[in-house]
């Protein structure tokens, strides 16, 4: 099966390719400015903004199933309209689409979500995903919208390359104590994505790890998991600090009944044995 990754050099897209290969999959991915650094898949370059790109992509690949994980915080045209024409592609070609999607699309107002919960975004951000799950949907009603937390794994997530750097002193910044949300380990993240696509799924699903916890306690595990001394980790209040959602909880429990893959908890990850090579823990 021919699987085309559209944002293939970020963190997700990266292990969806090395997951897909592995299942035996043909694969193919998309990027922005320069090709990823994985060698199992094709690489294409695609600017969302135009049309006539993804279309020449698209009838370049012929996938079977199409996985969108591009994003970006600043670009309406890529969060918000780009996943849009990404299933209008998908539609006209007749490929199965996972969209990924966000927790910003809540507010925190209610605390926990489950998939039955409407957006009520607070950010352009969350806006951007909120308009796109809402267009995926409408012009391809038989796509996964799959909504997702904190993604975390092998050491190479954002937050895990912050919590090295505030450690060793060689960056300023603060971990949140009010910012609680439910971390995922991008390894099940991405099993999950590839099962959810090869089921008869579709519509919204949530994938995100059980255990609900700040930035700080994240950040906490990671050091106590990498030999970090984690007294060196900064405290401080989002409240204070950034605007957007406080405490959002996405509720997992519909769709991990669904799964054979066991989405772990942040308390669970940071602590089990290494499945995969490499210094970090993790991995299926």
């Amino acid at each position: 099966m021919t699987t085309l990754i559209i944002g293939g050099t970020g963190f997700l897209g990266t292990e969806l390719i090395r997951q897909a290969t592995a299942a035996g999959h043909t694969a193919a991915a998309t990027y922005a400015t320069k090709p990823g650094a994985t060698p199992q898949a094709t690489w294409h370059p695609l600017d969302l903004g135009e049309a006539t790109h993804l279309d020449e992509v698209m009838d370049k690949v012929r996938p079977r199933l199409v996985v969108n994980v591009s994003s970006s915080r600043d670009d309406w045209t890529v969060t918000a309209q780009g996943p849009i024409l990404i299933a209008m592609a998908a539609a006209k070609y007749g490929s199965r689409l996972v969209h990924v999607s966000s927790d910003a699309i809540f507010s925190g107002a209610r605390v926990h979500y489950d998939e039955s919960c409407l957006p009520d975004p607070v950010t352009p951000y969350g806006a951007a995903k909120a308009t796109a799950e809402t267009g995926v949907l409408t012009v391809h009603p038989k796509a996964v919208v799959a909504r997702t937390s904190l993604i975390i794994g092998h050491g190479r997530s954002a937050h895990e390359k912050l919590v090295h750097e505030l450690a060793a002193g060689t960056r300023t910044g603060t971990l949140f104590t009010d910012d609680i949300r439910c971390p995922v380990h991008v390894a099940d993240l991405a099993a999950a994505l590839l099962e959810l696509a090869a089921s008869g799924a579709a519509g919204i699903h949530h994938l995100a790890g059980p255990d609900s916890v700040s930035r700080h306690e994240l950040g906490v595990l990671i050091a106590q998991r990498d030999g970090l001394d984690a007294s060196r980790l900064p405290t401080g209040l989002r409240a204070y600090t950034l605007p957007g959602a406080l405490d959002v909880r996405l509720d997992s429990t519909a769709t991990q009944r669904h799964l054979r893959t066991t989405l772990r908890g942040a308390r669970q990850f940071c602590i089990e044995p290494t499945r995969q090579s490499g210094p970090y823990c993790g991995g299926r």
